[in-house]
This record gives C-alpha cells, structure tokens and sequence, in this order.
C-alpha cells in the first residue's frame, strides 16, 4: 500500500493549464511586438536603444523579478495575459490594456525572459 500512495496523489494531480504551456513563442517577433506596441515608450525595455520611457518600472532583468507589478506570481501564462490586458489581470494598474494578440502577448513575455538571461 506505501507504494501505492505516491502513485495515488499522482494520479489525481489535475493536468498541466493550458495557459502555462507557450506553444509556438517567438523571441524575435516579441521584440517587434514591443516596439510596434510602443512598450518603450513608459518602460526601459532591455535591447531597445530609444525610447527609453520613465514612467512605469524598468524591464530589465524581468526573469528574475518574482512578482508582475509588485503583486503578481511571476509566471508565463500570468505575464502573457498582463501584457495584453493589464487592467483585466490586475484591477487598478496603471498600464492599459495593449492593442496586442494572444501570440503577440506571449512573445513579448518570451522576450522579457529571455532578454534578463546572462
């Protein structure tokens, strides 16, 4: 029966969430989302020489922050989702909703990892 147990809590774990698994992201088109969204334009966005915006927080090092606008876990589905509807996920932010797709949203997330990495 000892054995069985882990085998039991295994079972009935819940499968993976579809909104953790980023299928098909892109780090290159990110980029360009962030520039076509004009993410510069409030954030200093890590590979983006200009504009290089002051009022909302850095985006440098991304990966390694552990909460999304200070209140957030800072995971890929939660983070795809915040980029494309901030006000949505987080009630009373100040970043508004971006023009951005669902693809879009998670190659942007892809980039903002990806760019903290050294």
């Amino acid at each position: 029966m000892r054995a069985l147990l882990p085998l039991l809590l295994t079972a009935c774990k819940p499968p993976p969430s579809e909104a953790q698994h980023m299928p098909q992201i892109d780090v290159a088109r990110g980029k360009q989302a962030i520039m076509h969204a004009g993410c510069g334009a409030c954030h200093v966005v890590p590979g983006l020489r200009w504009p290089q915006g002051q009022s909302g927080p850095s985006l440098e090092g991304f990966a390694d922050q552990g909460l999304i606008a200070g209140r957030l876990p800072n995971r890929p589905d939660i983070l795809a989702a915040y980029i494309r509807n901030a006000p949505a996920t987080l009630p009373g932010t100040t970043m508004p909703a971006m023009s951005l797709s669902e693809s879009e949203s998670r190659d942007v997330a892809a980039y903002l990892y990806a760019s903290g990495k050294r």
